[in-house]
């Protein structure tokens, strides 16, 4: 265990060479400014969305109650379906489950928080496997060797000139500084990977108990290659990810949508197993123009001790939309250094729960308490308070910056923080 304030000064060296950097703040204030307009044009369409997040959080808040119940049922749909179904306890099962089917393959990639959170890549990457990822926010990252930066724009902190100057170095040719044309490099050097690959790795948005569905989003196209173009499809999902009903998974892709900015998604994919036929005779033959296995793998990871926790459960029912993220003054400021996988006070409270102790101190005293995030979750999780419950709950483990301790002794002796004798 490292010394709390040799972590803190860590941490404070990261962050304030990433509130120096013009270039991540430029490329920040440009991201919230079109998302803030682009919210704004989607909720003026769509006026009854709040009442829709209204709607969809109770819906969650019971199925929370019932999460065991409703896992189950989607276990054994999926299985039903000829999917392989896991449960993973902890990062290393995880990891263990997924590199015995991937070790030494050709692997493609979707935008994925939860193989960030078990580090995936880098444990593939040691088994000799070939690693790519397809999301172009995500793709940008992984060639500047940096990190994802936000839940749904993981390149948020990276300007145009930088991807040109990436991409240009990659391919060994003068790409210009042009949106289009960076974009199509990426498209062309990906499609051969998609034809190539060997196993498909994914996320899930959400789950659907009654059927065992699989709902993935996006606007890329990219996720509809990673999971039907290799003869093999994993996803590795968090066991929160759970709605009843198919009816509930598209209110939730609906609130989802609109809450990051998007009037609707370019592509909604729904798998309920693996590729088959029954056109000869209703012979049910698997693995036609899709994948011939599926792998689905709900990771734990501190999920079940979070959700017997009456202060903190509320969090799993955060959906990743990233409207917090963009309206905080601190995320502003210093992007995803505000967290490690997971970022702002939301990913503060996850990663309390998997990660050393010491590491989420800084985390918690970044926060400002401001209430910003809680203004625009359309769960309408309660941050700040979470935030101020982990802070008494690790102040009573003595796990409090020396500074920050001196400054609540002075406080509680004088009144003031600001009391010189």
């Amino acid at each position: 265990m490292l010394n709390l304030d040799v972590v803190l000064s860590r941490y404070k060296k990261k962050i304030y060479r990433a509130a120096k950097n013009k270039f991540v703040r430029r490329a920040i204030h440009k991201t919230v400014t079109n998302y803030r307009l682009d919210k704004r044009d989607a909720f003026s369409m769509f006026p009854d969305i709040k009442q829709k997040a209204i709607k969809l959080r109770e819906i969650r808040l019971k199925t929370l109650d019932n999460l065991f119940f409703y896992l189950d049922k989607a276990k054994n749909m999926i299985e039903r379906a000829g999917g392989n179904v896991y449960t993973a306890r902890d990062k290393d099962s995880a990891l263990k489950i997924i590199g015995e089917i991937c070790e030494g393959k050709i692997i493609v990639k979707s935008k994925s928080l939860t193989t960030e959170e078990i580090g995936l890549n880098a444990y593939l990457e040691k088994l000799g496997s070939e690693v790519w990822e397809t999301d172009l926010g995500e793709f940008i990252v992984q060639l500047e060797g940096s990190k994802p930066m936000h839940f749904v724009t993981p390149s948020i902190h990276i300007p145009i000139e930088r991807v040109a100057e990436l991409f240009s170095k990659f391919a060994g040719r003068k790409i210009p500084v042009d949106a289009n044309a960076l974009v199509s490099f990426a498209k062309k050097f990906l499609r051969e990977k998609f034809v190539k690959a060997d196993v498909g790795i994914t996320g899930a948005n959400v789950v659907v108990a009654e059927t065992g569905s699989i709902f993935l989003v996006e606007n890329e196209g990219n996720i509809r290659f990673v999971s039907n173009a290799p003869p093999i499809h994993i996803v590795l999902v968090g066991m929160e990810k759970i709605v009843p009903s198919l009816e509930h998974g598209m209110l939730y892709i609906d609130v989802l949508s609109k809450y990051a900015g998007y009037i609707a998604p370019s592509y909604i994919s729904i798998i309920s197993g693996v590729s088959k036929t029954g056109d000869i005779e209703k012979i049910i033959i698997r693995g036609v123009h899709g994948p011939r296995e599926l792998h689905v793998v709900f990771l734990d990871n501190g999920r079940s001790e979070m959700l017997r926790d009456p202060m903190l459960r509320e969090a799993l029912l955060c959906m990743r939309c990233g409207s917090c993220l963009y309206e905080c003054p601190v995320y502003g400021v210093i992007a995803g250094y505000f967290g490690y996988h997971y970022f702002g006070g939301i990913g503060t409270i996850y990663m309390s729960f998997t990660e050393p102790k010491e590491n989420i101190v800084p985390l918690l005293y970044s926060c400002m308490l401001c209430g910003r995030c809680k203004s625009v979750c359309p769960m309408e999780i309660d941050v700040p308070n979470m935030i101020l419950e982990l802070r008494r709950r690790f102040s009573g483990m003595d796990l409090v910056p020396s500074k920050i301790r001196m400054l609540m002794e002075q406080t509680e002796r004088s009144g003031s923080p600001y009391y010189r004798e």
